[in-house]
């Protein structure tokens, strides 16, 4: 069952089925058409068997590269929704493209893959020098604790090309995520998706937080579990509820999510946000962590209206016909919490922001959480002219 036509109203074109659509690759290259694609992107929800898509996927467009990835949610022609397959195409005519599947991500060899993802870069840029504009689109496997690795590595390969992503999702059960290229499962694995356009490009990275003065400090720490046993030299669950001013033994999501942790990188706050409370009574974060980091705790504004209003800066000077988004699972947590889920849904909607739900963002060579990050495309000789 189809739940919205195509929309092809945007540089990007776009279709959506239901998880339990029959053949549903078949379906969603009928909405799409016959325009040859350089990159078709799935961002498939977790109640459908994921290698059935990407075998389909792979079969119906053996001349594309097809990317594809599991979700936690995804943002469709309706903002949010829950059970969706979503096609993303990039149009030959329009954008060329090239995917890097980088495979094991625990036996990463940083200079090889440096090497050859300069290379690839400089051969696209060489290739289609009439495309001037430039971003990288990097989908991860979002169990795989790598990302901030992965981002920090490979970040110089990438010279002025803007990288933003996300981490594959598993809704709300972190079992098992996965990432696709070509019909090919990659376990622990990352695809690196360079794009280069004939139209502008903004990247962004975006969340809803002011820091407050309320500061605390890491005394111990396991960076590579991400999990942090102490702080201000007491029990981490504990401390972290007193200084909320909640009961150490009620935390939920929602707590984690309406009462985030940020640190200072430059002069930027990024969030880092907390998973869950082990059994231990230790804190474990959705990204890195480690000892001595000064973690200032952080008050959410009104997720709705902040949106509105970064994405209408975004349209300061020219409106942008698409977003390609990565939005953190902790967020839509929080709208649904806060009781604000369908208007945001309605703020995605009117500005025609796709994409999905993530266990994690990137942005440059940062991987961080509870934000957006994403991409607006702009009509050539109709790009931003805002910093």
């Amino acid at each position: 069952m189809t739940t919205h036509g195509p929309s092809q109203t945007g540089l990007l074109h776009k279709a959506q089925v239901r998880a339990s659509t029959t053949a549903p690759v078949a379906e969603l290259k009928a909405q799409l058409g016959d325009t040859p694609l350089s990159l078709l992107i799935l961002f498939v929800t977790p109640q459908t068997d994921f290698h059935t898509v990407v075998q389909e996927a792979e079969r119906l467009y053996p001349d594309t590269d097809t990317v594809a990835c599991t979700t936690a949610g995804e943002i469709g022609m309706a903002g949010y929704e829950e059970g969706l397959i979503i096609a993303v195409g990039f149009p030959k005519s329009d954008f060329a493209t090239r995917s890097l599947p980088i495979n094991d991500l625990d036996r990463f060899h940083a200079k090889p893959e440096i090497y050859r993802i300069a290379r690839e870069r400089v051969a696209l840029e060489r290739a289609n020098p009439d495309m001037k504009s430039g971003f990288v689109f990097l989908i991860i496997d979002g169990l795989s604790l790598q990302e901030d690795m992965l981002t920090a590595l490979i970040s110089p390969a990438l010279r002025n090309m803007p990288l933003f992503g996300a981490s594959a999702g598993d809704g709300a059960d972190f079992q098992a995520t996965f990432v696709a290229i070509n019909g090919k499962i990659l376990l622990k694995g990352a695809v690196l998706n360079l794009v280069q356009s004939v139209h502008e490009t903004k990247v962004f990275s975006l969340d809803h937080f002011l820091p407050t003065e309320t500061r605390m400090v890491v005394t111990d720490a396991d960076p590579e579990r991400r999990i942090v046993k102490s702080i201000n030299a007491e029990p981490a669950g504990r401390e972290y509820a007193r200084i909320i001013g909640k009961d150490p033994d009620q935390m939920d999501p929602f707590t984690f999510a309406s009462h985030p942790v940020v640190v200072r990188i430059g002069g930027d706050h990024h969030v880092r946000a907390i998973h869950q409370v082990n059994e231990a009574g230790e804190l474990v974060f959705f990204s890195a962590i480690d000892e001595g980091m000064v973690l200032t705790v952080a008050e959410p504004q009104n997720m709705a209206e902040h949106l509105r209003q970064k994405f209408g800066a975004l349209t300061a000077g020219a409106a942008f016909t698409d977003i390609l988004g990565c939005d953190c699972i902790l967020r839509r947590i929080e709208a649904e919490q806060s009781q604000v889920s369908r208007e945001v849904s309605d703020v995605l909607s009117q500005f025609n922001v796709t994409g999905f739900s993530t266990y994690g963002e990137q942005i440059g060579p940062l991987h961080v959480n509870q934000t957006m990050t994403g991409v607006a495309i702009y009509r050539k000789n109709t790009g931003p002219t805002c910093p």
